[in-house]
């Protein structure tokens, strides 16, 4: 894969954006933010594979050559620090709606960054803050699908949530993929304080209704999810009857 691949699928917006394209790093993430002093515009940084793929709450993301898509977003919101939490759900809305222009395949979202299709964990997002040597803040949203199994399956750690988008390799999914995903965010993000991806963001959701735990420290408080609010945020009921509405954490479905 080269970066005329994904270009030629982005019309205009490839002369806005610094795209490039590496066979291997440790985390894109980790990559882009360590270059991001140096670059002065927008970028997106794809590596064709991972050795340190990080995910959420320190942990890791399988990231084998030749079956996924590995992809980081440098950006410089206009956004106040309250609203920066929301460039995590919008990203989730960009890859849904890319995933079925590409691929044809429904997608959902659980709270708060992970997609789904056919009931499996086919994406992950981590959202990272920082700040330049000026003191220029900056964001890299780091965006890891699953196209298609690995050789030999997915690890036995992850292979009961793990999935893919298809079964088998399609021509240019990779590509397609990422240009849709690209295209996408980048019209969301200019109108991320109008909230209007909201609606589809809820309309996607996966957890309301469902019972659930609510990780906490070492503990897993039972609730019901109820739903989520103008800000994306997860409205949970307890067994006692108190309501909450959570930002941020981790949440899981409680098996029956």
């Amino acid at each position: 894969m080269k970066t005329p691949e994904i270009t030629r699928f982005l019309g205009d917006l490839d002369r806005q954006i610094h795209i490039s394209v590496i066979p291997e790093c440790p985390s894109t993430n980790s990559l882009l933010k360590s270059q991001a002093p140096e670059i002065p515009t927008d970028a997106v940084l794809i590596a064709e594979s991972q050795s340190d793929g990080r995910g959420r709450l320190g942990r890791s993301f399988y990231s084998p050559p030749g079956s996924g898509l590995y992809m980081s977003v440098l950006t410089r919101p206009d956004l106040e620090n309250a609203d920066l939490p929301l460039l995590t759900p919008a990203a989730a809305v960009a890859v849904c709606g890319a995933i079925e222009a590409v691929a044809n395949v429904p997608a959902s979202i659980k709270w708060v960054n992970d997609v789904y299709v056919g009931g499996k964990k086919v994406c992950g997002i981590l959202t990272e803050t920082a700040f330049g040597p000026e003191g220029d803040r900056f964001c890299v949203v780091g965006i890891g699908v699953n196209l298609f199994p690995p050789p030999g399956g997915f690890p036995p750690d992850i292979a009961d949530t793990a999935g893919a988008i298809l079964d088998k390799p399609v021509p240019d999914l990779l590509t397609r993929l990422a240009a849709h995903i690209i295209e996408r965010f980048f019209a969301l993000l200019p109108h991320l304080p109008e909230l209007t991806f909201v609606p589809e963001y809820r309309s996607r959701s996966l957890l309301p209704g469902k019972d659930i735990f609510v990780i906490r420290d070492s503990a897993a408080l039972p609730a019901k999810a109820l739903g989520v609010d103008d800000r994306c945020g997860l409205q949970v009921m307890y067994p006692d009857g108190t309501h909450e509405t959570l930002r941020s954490g981790e949440v899981t479905v409680r098996m029956r």
